[in-house]
C-alpha cells in the first residue's frame, strides 16, 4: 500500500471496512457545523440598484464603487439609521458595492434580520447618490457651496439684481431709459449663454443625475452559508479529512507485507506459507476493557487495509502447504523432538494456522503452541525444545514488533529456526475433512499463554 497508486477500490475498502467510523465522524462533523451556526448568527443580504446615466469609462465607475463603500457615504448612513448596537466599523464591514451591467451600481447590506437589511441598503444608497451629486457640482460639504454651485448661486443674484435695476428705472419712455433698460436685458442673457455653455462643457453635469432604482427587496432567506451549509459543510469536511487521513496513514505504512521481507525482520528462513479458510471474525481480537469493546464498536479494531482474502482451491491443496512446512521443518531439526510455535495472541489466523500445523505434525515433531503479546512479547524458558518456528499473517506487525518477538525468543533461549506465514482465502465448501480436522487440531496441540514483562 505505501509503494502502490492509490485507486478507486483503495477508497471503496475503508468505506467498506470503516463505515461505523465514517458515520460517527460525519455525525460529529455535522454537530460541529451546527455549533458554529449558533456562535455566528444567520445575516440577510438586500440590495438597492443605482442608475449612473450617460456614458462611463470601466475606471469610473470602479470610483463610484468605492465612493459607494466609503466611510463617508457609510458613516452618513449609519447617522441616519442610529442602530446603537452596531458599530461604524462593523457597518463599513457588512456593506458591499459591484457593478452589473449597463451602468448600474448595486449595493448590498448585511443585517441580523431581513427589515434591517432593506433600510440598510436604501439608507446607503441614498447617500451614495447624495454624496455623488455633491462632488458633481463641486463640493463635498453639505452646508456649503463652491466651485460651479456658487457660480450659478451668483448668477442668480446677479439676475434678481438686474430685474431689481430695471425696475428701478425711469418707466417713462425717454431714450435713456430705454436704453438702460435694453442694456440690462443685454447682460441677463449674455450671463444665461455663459452659464448653458458652462454647463455644456462640464461633463460631470451629466453625470450628476444618479438614480436609485427603487427601493430594496426584503430577502426571504439566509445569506450564506446558512446553518444548514454549515452542517452539510461540516459533515462532510469531517468524512473527508477521514479518508484523506487513512490513505494518508496507509502511504506511511512500512509494516513487512512480503513473506521474505517478514523473515529478514525476524532473522529466519522462511518455511512456506499457508492457507486458512476466512472466517467472518478472523482479524477481529477479543475485547479487553472499555477501550478496546469501544473500539470494537466503531470498527477499528482491526485493519482496514489487510487485502481480501483470495480464492482458495480445495482442501487437499491446503493440507499439501501443511505437510509440506511439516517436512521443511524436520529437514531443519531432524533429531528435534518438540518445537516451540509462537503465534501472537490477537492474531487469530495465525492461531487457526498454528493448530492445523500441530495437527498435520503428527506428534514428529511435538509442536507445542505458545501465544505472546507482540506489545510485550515474552516467551518460556527453554525446556525439552529444539527451536521456535514463528506463525503470524503478513502485514500485521512492525519490523519493530518482529524484532521485539525475534529477542523474547532469544532471551528464552530459543533459537527461532523458521518462520510460517499464514493467509485467510475463501474456502469454495466446508466439506466433512474440515469438520474433521477442527477437533483434530484442538487435540494434537499444546497450547500455552505466556504473560509477563517484555523481553
Amino acid at each position: 500500500m505505501s509503494d502502490d497508486t492509490i485507486r478507486l477500490v483503495t477508497v471503496g475498502r475503508i468505506l467498506r471496512r470503516r463505515r461505523r467510523l465514517l458515520a460517527v465522524l460525519v455525525v460529529v462533523g455535522a454537530l460541529v457545523g451546527y455549533g458554529v451556526s449558533v456562535l455566528f448568527p444567520p445575516r440577510y443580504t438586500a440590495s438597492a440598484s443605482v442608475l449612473l446615466p450617460g456614458q462611463w469609462e470601466q475606471r469610473e465607475l470602479l470610483t463610484q464603487v468605492e465612493i459607494a463603500t466609503s466611510s463617508s457615504v457609510v458613516d452618513k448612513a449609519g447617522d441616519a439609521l442610529r442602530w446603537s448596537d452596531v458599530s461604524d466599523k462593523e457597518l463599513r464591514d457588512r456593506v458591499s458595492a459591484k457593478i452589473t451591467d449597463g451602468n448600474i451600481i448595486k449595493i448590498s447590506g448585511k443585517a441580523d434580520t431581513p427589515e434591517r437589511a432593506q433600510r440598510l441598503s436604501d439608507e446607503v444608497a441614498q447617500q451614495f447618490v447624495a454624496y455623488a451629486a455633491r462632488i458633481a457640482t463641486g463640493t463635498t460639504d453639505p452646508d456649503g457651496a463652491t466651485g460651479p454651485e456658487a457660480l450659478r448661486q451668483q448668477v442668480a443674484r446677479t439676475n434678481q439684481r438686474i430685474t431689481d435695476l430695471a425696475n428701478a428705472a425711469d418707466p417713462g419712455q425717454t431714450v435713456e431709459s430705454v436704453q438702460a433698460r435694453t442694456e440690462l436685458e443685454k447682460l441677463r442673457t449674455a450671463l444665461q449663454d455663459a452659464m448653458q455653455k458652462l454647463d455644456e462643457a462640464d461633463p460631470a453635469t451629466n453625470k450628476a443625475g444618479l438614480v436609485v432604482m427603487g427601493p430594496a427587496p426584503r430577502p426571504t432567506g439566509e445569506a450564506p452559508p446558512t446553518r444548514w451549509q454549515l452542517v452539510g459543510g461540516g459533515a462532510l469536511l469531517f468524512f473527508v479529512l477521514a479518508v484523506v487521513g487513512h490513505l494518508a496513514a496507509a502511504r506511511v505504512n512500512r509494516r513487512p507485507r512480503s513473506e521474505p521481507e517478514i523473515a529478514a525482520a525476524l532473522g529466519a528462513a522462511l518455511l512456506g506459507t499457508v492457507d486458512v479458510p476466512a472466517q467472518r471474525r478472523a482479524h477481529r481480537p477479543k475485547a479487553r476493557g472499555v477501550r478496546a469493546r469501544l473500539r470494537r464498536l466503531l470498527g477499528v479494531d482491526t485493519r482496514w487495509d489487510l487485502p481480501a482474502p483470495r480464492s482458495s482451491g480445495d482442501e487437499a491443496g491446503r493440507r499439501i502447504r501443511y505437510r509440506r512446512v511439516c517436512a521443511r521443518l524436520r529437514e531443519r531439526l531432524p533429531a528435534a523432538r518438540r518445537v516451540l510455535v509462537v503465534v501472537p495472541d490477537d492474531d487469530e489466523v495465525a492461531r487457526r494456522a498454528a493448530g492445523r500445523l500441530a495437527a498435520e505434525a503428527e506428534g514428529d515433531p511435538l509442536l507445542r503452541v505458545v501465544e505472546v503479546s507482540v506489545s510485550r512479547p515474552l516467551v518460556p524458558d527453554r525446556d525439552a525444545e529444539s527451536g521456535a518456528l514463528v506463525v503470524l499473517s503478513a502485514g500485521a506487525r512492525t519490523a519493530e514488533e518482529l524484532a521485539g518477538v525475534a529477542g523474547a525468543c532469544a532471551d528464552g533461549g530459543h533459537e527461532v529456526v523458521g518462520v510460517v506465514v499464514a493467509g485467510a482465502v475463501r474456502a469454495r465448501t466446508s466439506g466433512p475433512a474440515d469438520r474433521a480436522l477442527e477437533p483434530a487440531s484442538a487435540a494434537a496441540a499444546v497450547h500455552d499463554h505466556a504473560t509477563g514483562g517484555s523481553a
